[in-house]
């Protein structure tokens, strides 16, 4: 089974209002990338949660999520991932982590890597596009116990580093991997 962990839990600082509750393609952005991983092929979802949760749960409307608060949101997007992968089923083989600001991604992308997952069993597969890594990333939950020892100040980075010879770039022609909405210029754009 592979699952999709939707980080949805910061606090916007940089954009000075909840930027997962912002109009998107007629709903709001963090409707748009629980949407792309609704429309997926993926086995669940699990939408982590934690500045104004409950704000944001409103934001993505009926959709068949498991929800995940991580009380912890202020330490970073590590602590997120966490929260995800702690609130994954046993039966879950991999996780695709899926930024809630980034609502460009497609369905179609989300499918590439895990078809190139299923195709080379390569524990870390990370889109690619003109040389530079994006998002959404999968991860094989053999990592799982070594994500969750990481330290506050640790990146999945790290994990990506340490076990590069298990990771597959796979190039991806949407630039939009590359794409997030963290200021209000972004969101202008």
């Amino acid at each position: 089974m592979i699952w999709a962990v939707v980080l949805a839990a910061g606090g916007s600082r940089r954009m000075g209002t909840q930027k997962m509750l912002l109009p998107f393609r007629g709903t709001t952005i963090i409707g748009s990338v629980v949407q792309a991983a609704v429309e997926a092929s993926l086995d669940g979802i699990v939408v982590v949660l934690g500045a104004d949760r409950d704000l944001v749960r409103g934001a993505f409307g009926s959709s068949p999520v498991t929800l995940a608060v991580n009380e912890r949101w202020e330490r970073g997007m590590l602590s997120s991932v966490q929260t995800g992968f702690e609130a994954l089923p046993q039966a879950a083989a991999a996780a695709v982590v899926m930024l809630g600001d980034q609502p460009f991604v497609k369905p179609e992308t989300v499918d590439e890597l895990v078809a190139r997952y299923r195709e080379t069993r390569r524990g870390i597969v990370l889109p690619v596009h003109g040389g530079r890594r994006g998002h959404p990333v999968l991860i094989d939950l053999k990592y799982k116990a070594e994500i969750i020892a990481l330290g506050p100040e640790a990146t999945l980075r790290e994990i990506v580093q340490a076990h590069a010879d298990d990771a597959l770039e796979v190039e991806i022609e949407d630039p939009d991997i590359l794409r997030d909405i963290d200021t209000p210029e972004d969101y202008g754009r």
